[in-house]
């Protein structure tokens, strides 16, 4: 079962990057490597609990789509997206965001697994993990961005 733990300090009060991290608006821009975009559900805006995101982008030069549902909210300590259909077999991702003198430590615990039982663990192993943890870091580089500086007034 793959799960990994990523932290970003982030020079921000905690109700703007909790903010920024639920914006589809944000989350897009923060993906554009990978062509992720927002295609059913919540589409623009701030994504809120028991609401649902059909994201679409290309990994491994191959479009797919994910379906995931706000599943845990507690502004703006922390909230949970899971997956309800797409490639893997399971998928949740829990976000916190921890008040620090120096700002918001922003908290990514990432845990999935790939179908095709055998076949899939052993993608998970050789190259899955590290994808999915660098893809996470990638965001959060653009989330810290865009929180430390003005441009995050166009995503919230």
């Amino acid at each position: 079962m793959p799960a990994f733990r990523v932290q970003t300090l982030i020079a921000a009060p905690r109700e703007r990057v909790f903010d920024l991290a639920r914006s589809i608006d944000a989350h897009q821009h923060s993906t554009a490597g990978t062509q992720e975009r927002a295609v059913d559900g919540v589409t623009k805006g701030l994504i809120s609990l028991n609401e649902e995101v059909t994201w679409e982008a290309k990994h491994f030069g191959i479009k797919q789509r994910l379906r995931v549902k706000i599943t845990e909210m507690e502004r703006p300590a922390r909230f949970q997206d899971v997956m309800i259909t797409g490639a893997f077999k399971r998928m949740s991702h829990d976000h916190e965001f921890i008040e620090q003198p120096s700002g918001t430590l922003m908290v990514d615990r990432f845990d999935f697994a790939s179908p095709f039982g055998p076949l899939g663990k052993l993608a998970d192993r050789m190259f899955l993990l590290e994808y999915m943890r660098g893809f996470i870091i990638k965001r959060n580089a653009v989330l810290k961005q865009l929180a430390e500086s003005d441009e995050w007034k166009r995503f919230v």
